[in-house]
């Protein structure tokens, strides 16, 4: 069965062993994906660009949950996000926002993860159809996608206008947020 059939899944991993581990798992012959983005780092005598993971000690994997330890035995790899029932899967819709908003061009980075807000549909520009919470800062709007099960966030600079807000009861982002009153 082709690992595409099966949800997205978060594996843990060693620090700094996020491109080696991904990179393992994809020569298994497993859909793997590593958010990363590009930064300046400083040392001490230089200051350099940088691919860094989004989400630190985290990568994604598509796989059979009832085939586990392929997946455990990869280098880097400590262990599978999971509950009493087994590995958590990762709703689609949080992998195609992440990945709408690295694709977008638009500037981007790590945020707080956030539990409230109102929650919004891009229906404009290079991050349309992508599902979000729009937060205020420093005179700016900013579209929040998060994923819910490493509650972590990102965040891109957006126009206002280009989002229309959803139901709460009516998404599976509604349903796990509550308004914020601007």
């Amino acid at each position: 069965m082709n690992s595409a059939e099966f949800p997205w899944y978060v594996i843990r991993l060693r620090s700094n062993f996020e491109k080696g581990a991904t990179a393992s798992l994809k020569e298994k012959g497993y859909s793997a994906f590593l958010p990363s983005y590009r930064t300046r780092r400083k040392w001490s005598d230089r200051v350099k660009e940088v691919e860094v993971p989004l989400f630190p000690g985290y990568t994604f994997c598509r796989f059979d949950p009832r085939c586990k330890l392929p997946i455990l035995m990869s280098p880097g790899v400590i262990s599978i996000l999971e509950s009493a029932d087994g590995p958590i899967p990762v709703p689609e819709q949080e992998i195609a926002a992440v990945k709408a908003m690295l694709e977008s061009g638009l500037p981007f980075g790590a945020c707080p993860f956030l539990q409230q807000g109102q929650p919004v549909i891009v229906e404009r520009g290079p991050l349309r159809g992508t599902e979000g919470v729009v937060v205020r800062t420093k005179g700016s709007y900013r579209l929040v996608v998060s994923v819910f099960l490493l509650q972590r966030s990102i965040s891109a600079e957006i126009d206002r206008d280009s989002v229309r807000a959803l139901p709460m009861d009516g998404s599976p982002l509604g349903q796990r947020l509550s308004p914020v009153h601007a």
